[in-house]
């Protein structure tokens, strides 16, 4: 063939297509590829940003630091949060904060809620440098500075690097609490386990020094972590373990214990930082504020503190403020006051001083060294004249052990808080139950206010909870787990203790506050 043919020969045979290498002379040989509309910027409401599937890839590219808010738009949690949200992120763009606020309709959007897990409404998650697969959770208050300093710890610094002692001086003035992280080389581990944990310690101000002189400023020759603070002691010291390092937990539950005051007001700004101590022992201080007798108790309260730092945490409850929640906990009346009281927080168990003496520096003490050694009787209240006169029998803790194992008797008890919204509901139940049973002399319907009324032996974690003590020997004790109403316990009791297999095995109960607080932390489950 001739040679200049073979150019025309191939030119034609790809141009008809006959090597599947295009749609014929018609068309181009290729499609062009089609082009991606372009991303779709997510609005703005009172400067926080509106996000949904389709936006929230776009704000991680351009925001390497984004806290998502998941709200519902029926939640009264995210209502009340709404206001402050929007402060937070306003006072970081006054500050030009590399951080943005953003929010997601969880129920509008619902594969973004499953792909978060987000199982309540509001819930946070902080996104750093885009990171889409392993969000942190928001762990920090709810309201608009806490939001902010949250976020700026995790932006910037979580601590002031102090190079001379007018600068750390300056930071100890700043605020009513101050921790120092005395460091020798801040390249040590040390160093991250302090920094990490000054990003959730938000209700303190963090400093970190190498500088020789400051150690010698503050008498100090090794490793150490120094607590300042403008009350009480004025100062307390955390040493570094030379050979097992800073143990953020250890750390984390001394400055707890350390920026506590000594004696600290139950009210609803405190209660939470109360039980975040980790204190197990607490001794309560009831009184009446507004009546100069009563004020004149708390220097007495007070002295006896010290030397208890750590071990029992002293609070004062004004029974004159919004605190009945404290005293029916406790079974205690505003007119008791002044009284003491102490609560060991892991087991409930509650105790009273066995006088009614008054309140001094001595008194306080040699009530904590008597509790703490064994030597008090957990709470139990008389039994009233009255105690068996009505259907169902009033328990105390005097007279429990008589009546419960009672050998002739089969003994159903109601162990109940008189503020439980389950107890009051099943409360017309058990008065039927008792006025069915009256005559029967072998039964027993009764009920005691736990909360009023300590058991050594039998712990009550729920309310109500219902057990029942069959005659005869043995000590036996059944707890009852059946359906709260006339007919079923009616069954229980006729059959000696048990419920027909059909009968259901669970049911609600109001738990065992470790003492009731006011809490503002949403919590509204989906």
């Amino acid at each position: 063939m001739d040679g200049q043919l073979l150019p025309v020969l191939l030119l034609l045979l790809g141009a008809s297509g006959l090597w599947g290498q295009g749609p014929g002379p018609e068309g181009p040989l290729e499609e062009p590829p089609e082009e991606e509309p372009p991303e779709e910027k997510p609005p703005e409401e009172d400067g926080i940003l509106v996000l949904s599937r389709q936006t929230l890839g776009l704000a991680l590219r351009e925001h390497p630091a984004l806290l998502v808010e998941f709200y519902a738009p029926w939640c009264g949690h995210c209502k009340a949060l709404a206001p402050e949200y929007s402060k937070a992120a306003a006072l970081l763009a006054a500050e030009s904060a590399k951080v943005r606020l953003a929010k997601v309709d969880g129920p509008a959007e619902p594969e973004l809620a499953e792909e978060f897990a987000v199982t309540k409404y509001p819930t946070l998650k902080f996104f750093l440098d885009g990171n889409h697969r392993h969000p942190e959770e928001y762990t920090g208050p709810w309201e608009a500075e806490g939001i902010a300093e949250w976020l700026r710890r995790r932006v910037g610094p979580s601590a002031t690097r102090l190079e001379d002692e007018e600068g750390a001086q300056a930071l100890i003035d700043a605020r009513d609490v101050v921790v120092i992280g005395f460091f020798q080389d801040l390249q040590d581990k040390d160093v991250a386990t302090f920094l990490a944990l000054a990003q959730d310690a938000l209700d303190m101000s963090f400093g970190l020094t190498n500088q020789p002189q400051l150690f010698q400023k503050f008498g100090l020759t090794k490793d150490t972590v120094v607590l300042f603070k403008k009350y009480d002691e004025g100062r307390a010291d955390f040493p570094v373990d030379e050979e097992l390092g800073l143990d953020q937990g250890d750390l984390s539950r001394f400055l707890l214990t350390h920026s506590m005051h000594l004696v600290t007001e139950f009210n609803s700004q405190t209660s939470r930082k109360i039980f975040a101590a980790r204190i197990l022992n607490h001794l309560l201080l009831f009184v009446n504020q507004t009546l100069a007798p009563h004020r004149e108790l708390l220097a007495g309260f007070r002295e006896a503190a010290p030397s208890f730092r750590g071990q029992v945490l002293f609070v004062v409850v004004d029974v004159g403020a919004s605190n009945d929640h404290v005293l029916q906990y406790f079974g205690l009346k505003a007119e008791e006051a002044p009284t003491l009281r102490f609560i060991n927080i892991e087991t409930t168990k509650k105790y009273m001083p066995a006088d009614r003496g008054p309140v001094t520096t001595t008194s306080v003490a040699a009530f904590c060294h008597a509790v703490l050694g064994g030597e008090v009787k957990v709470c139990s209240r008389r039994s009233p004249p009255d105690w068996d006169q009505r259907p169902v029998k009033t328990l105390v803790g005097k007279n429990f052990e008589q009546v419960a194992f009672d050998e002739t008797k089969n003994v159903f008890i109601k162990f109940y808080a008189p503020w439980c919204t389950h107890c009051k509901e099943m409360a017309p139940a058990w008065e039927a139950l008792a006025e069915k049973y009256r005559d029967h002399e072998d039964i027993v319907i009764a009920e005691l206010d736990a909360t009023a009324n300590e058991l050594e032996a039998l712990p009550v974690h729920s309310f109500p909870t219902l057990k029942y003590f069959p005659a005869g020997p043995g000590r036996k004790v059944i707890e009852y787990k059946g359906t709260r109403d006339l007919e079923t316990f009616s069954k229980f009791l006729d059959s000696g203790g048990e419920l027909p297999a059909e009968e259901p095995t669970e049911v609600p109960g109001a738990p065992f506050p470790e003492m009731p607080e006011n809490t503002t932390e949403p919590k509204d489950e989906l």
